[in-house]
């Protein structure tokens, strides 16, 4: 998995000859300046970006093959040992709304590069149903975390934020609430010249400015009811300038674009998984300390918790490229792999495409 925030690859290796499924091992590869650049930079419309884009995806692919490599050499584990590569490529544009979406790969390149076989193009098929082709996680989340006496949610905080409520009983439902890390790292970037602002120290050191932060909440995705998804479309930081102004620290612009993350994605869930009893979070954002705390402070006057995926067994930073894992042996198996209900899909998918690997 390569998600918005763009910081690299995450791959893990995975049994699933059992319930739940065994995560043998992780790896992480990040991305150097150019290619992170470069996939910036294709998310807006460009000079010669059709062959820009066809060659930024032979340099990802490769990403994604040292990954692999990496993990089976760690493992001691063959090629021929794996089952399949489940890989969903780096979204560059998500336009449910057009009727398409557009992650770069170049997942034949994957199949020769590792001898094993590549499930591919996960979203297209969902979108083909009337869906959104995001988020695709739900079902995994499901399968994953539901618990039978405890109603739960769980959040993935990526560069978007997502939710999958998990009652006891009825529907599971699930939908982007709106940016997760993504204004957070691009103003952090803009500002201090570092990827990241690391455990939010930076947010810690400022205060939220109401009248920053009111007219960010009244954004129109925020009032749209779901299913929905979005992504660097919507939420970038052209969107952000025109409600910045001159006497605003830079600091408090980070405190307030943490809050808008943290109110957007408690407001979703007051408003859409009513009872929910325990809170849990995975992606990058389970790993910013002042992110995790102002979500434990939302939550506090109800009595919910707020914990990482670690302690129900994931780490949080794996939980993503698990959920890619599980889609991929869905597809193998001929299984549905979206939620209609998450994604607004006129019926369950069978979801991507199959690149048989050279041993196959």
């Amino acid at each position: 998995m390569s998600g918005t925030s763009l910081d690299g690859v995450d791959a893990v290796l995975a049994d699933f000859s059992a319930e739940p499924p065994q995560l043998i091992a992780s790896q992480h590869i990040g991305f150097d300046t150019a290619l992170r650049a470069e996939l910036l930079a294709l998310n807006q419309p460009g000079n010669n970006e059709l062959e820009r884009a066809a060659l930024a995806a032979i340099h990802l692919t490769r990403h994604y093959a040292m990954a692999v490599q990496a993990l089976l050499t760690q493992q001691k584990i063959s090629a021929q040992q794996v089952a399949a590569i489940g890989c969903h490529g780096q979204t560059v544009r998500h336009r449910p709304e057009l009727g398409y979406t557009l992650q770069l790969n170049n997942p034949a390149l994957l199949a020769e590069l590792t001898g094993i076989s590549v499930v591919a193009d996960f979203r297209s098929r969902d979108i083909a149903a009337g869906g959104q082709g995001a988020p695709l996680v739900p079902a995994f989340h499901a399968a994953a975390f539901s618990h039978p006496k405890k109603h739960r949610v769980i959040v993935n905080i990526g560069g978007i934020a997502n939710l999958t409520d998990l009652p006891v009983s009825g529907k599971i439902t699930g939908f982007d609430c709106g940016p997760g890390n993504m204004l957070l790292d691009a103003w952090c970037a803009a500002q201090t010249g570092h990827a990241f602002d690391d455990n939010g120290a930076w947010a810690a050191s400022g205060k939220v400015i109401p009248e920053l932060l009111t007219p960010l909440l009244q954004a129109p995705y925020f009032q749209q009811h779901p299913p929905k998804s979005t992504g660097r479309d919507l939420f970038n930081s052209a969107w952000l300038q025109p409600f910045l102004r001159a006497e605003y620290a830079p600091q408090d612009v980070q405190a307030t674009l943490m809050q808008l993350t943290v109110q957007s994605i408690s407001q979703a869930i007051k408003d859409y998984c009513a009872g929910a009893q325990a809170v849990f979070v995975c992606g990058g954002g389970a790993r910013n300390g002042a992110l995790m705390n102002a979500l434990r402070q939302a939550f506090a006057v109800n009595g919910v918790p707020v914990a990482p995926t670690d302690s129900l067994g994931v780490a949080a930073e794996q939980v993503e490229a698990l959920a890619f894992a599980w889609l991929a042996r869905q597809t193998l198996q001929g299984k549905a792999g979206n939620l209609p209900a998450a994604t607004g899909a006129k019926h369950a998918c069978v979801l991507g495409a199959i690149y048989p690997g050279t041993g196959a």
